[in-house]
């Protein structure tokens, strides 16, 4: 059955509403019907459950397509509505609708009407490794010495928000990126709103929410240096928020939960996996140290309402039973009724790939650290 799609915000206390720009580029896909050119609902009707989260908003939960990097789209979001998954986090990439291959129009408009078939509700992620340069992870980036590089990660994400318009996404997700060794931070922070300012008015133009990630190793990495380019922009409407649930037990100087409710009225879209204080690692979800019931009601409380994504880039390996086994793992802590299961896809094969080395930023329980320089940024 397909959503509706109803513009809604993404949160409760959200601040005022993107405007409508009568002067906006057309979408990509001008053929698509209305209802597909609109964002979707981010809100399945409340359940009548006695969880913890149930007189507050049922929470929808997604997972990242770059967990899933070993199949077929048409197949990962097959896996996800079978499953019960209420949307998906889609990761533009070469092997995930390509936004730089030929006929993006066509493909786009062929995923919406997949999307709907199948019921998800999506959000657009920017964080593919080598989708622009295939020698240099996450590069270019909105910080490079050159302006034409930081002018091609700038035309990513106007891209991405044309995509996301034309799938009714909640929101298009980015980073700032690692500071290159040659350029000081001041430098970096000049170059960062810049950069954005773009962005932001093709964001504005299509009512799309822009959300900024804080990403351990980058520029932006906590979320003070997200309200430092908040301020820095002059606090622009588009301009929102991807809060990382691990990320905040790594390096934040509050509890996960409290990240939530301090994140609130600029909170678009939210991450969400394991992980350990000041390791940046991401883990399934149940083998780090964070406290989930606090953090999934902090999300209800605040009235949350487009995708909680699990983000496992690492485990493409064994993508099918990670995704099960996490949105288990959600609806338990949540008390959600499941959906029926798939046939169970069993306990994942070893990897015998090379391991690939991990960015690892350690801290005091009681302070946030900066992770040790990486030309590499980090390990996601």
């Amino acid at each position: 059955m397909s959503r509706g799609h109803r513009r809604v915000s993404a949160g409760a206390g959200a601040g005022p509403s993107l405007p409508t720009n009568p002067h906006a580029s057309p979408p990509l896909h001008p053929q698509l019907p209305r209802s597909a050119q609109s964002p979707r609902s981010a809100q399945s009707p409340q359940p009548t459950s006695s969880s913890a989260t149930s007189p507050k908003r049922r929470l929808s939960f997604g997972y990242g397509t770059n967990g899933l990097a070993d199949l077929r789209l048409d197949d990962a979001l097959a896996l996800l509505a079978d499953l019960g998954y209420d949307g998906v986090g889609l990761t533009l990439d070469h092997m995930h609708l390509d936004p730089l291959a030929p006929d993006l129009a066509a493909r786009t408009q062929r995923l919406a009407r997949r999307l709907d078939s199948l019921g998800l509700t999506v959000t657009v992620e920017t964080g593919a490794r080598y989708v622009l340069d295939p020698r240099r992870k996450h590069g270019p980036t909105l910080l490079d010495p050159d302006p034409d590089d930081r002018a091609r990660r700038a035309g990513l994400l106007i891209r991405a928000v044309q995509v996301a318009a034309d799938l009714g996404a909640h929101a298009v997700h980015c980073f700032s990126g690692v500071t290159p060794s040659t350029t000081d931070e001041d430098t970096a922070w000049k170059r960062l709103p810049d950069a954005l300012t773009p962005v932001l008015d093709a964001a504005t133009s299509a009512g799309i929410p822009l959300a900024v990630e804080p990403e351990p190793g980058h520029l932006l990495a906590t979320l003070a240096d997200f309200h430092r380019l908040r301020e820095a922009l002059d606090s622009p409407a588009a301009l929102g928020l991807t809060l990382d649930i691990g990320h905040c037990q790594c390096l934040e100087p509050l509890p996960p939960a409290d990240c939530v409710r301090a994140a609130a009225p600029w909170l678009r879209h939210v991450q969400i996996e394991d992980m350990r204080r000041g390791i940046h690692e991401h883990l399934p979800l149940g083998d780090g140290e964070i406290d989930f019931p606090p953090v999934l009601e902090a999300l209800a409380a605040i009235d949350y309402r487009a995708l909680t994504v699990v983000e496992l880039p690492r485990h493409s390996h064994a993508g099918p039973h990670f995704a099960e086994q996490s949105l288990s793992f959600l609806r338990r802590t949540t008390g959600r009724t499941a959906a029926p299961r798939l046939e169970d896809t069993g306990p994942p094969e070893p990897d015998h790939t090379p391991s690939r080395t991990t960015d690892k930023a350690r801290a005091t329980p009681d302070a946030p650290v900066t992770p040790p320089p990486s030309p590499n940024g980090s390990p996601t």
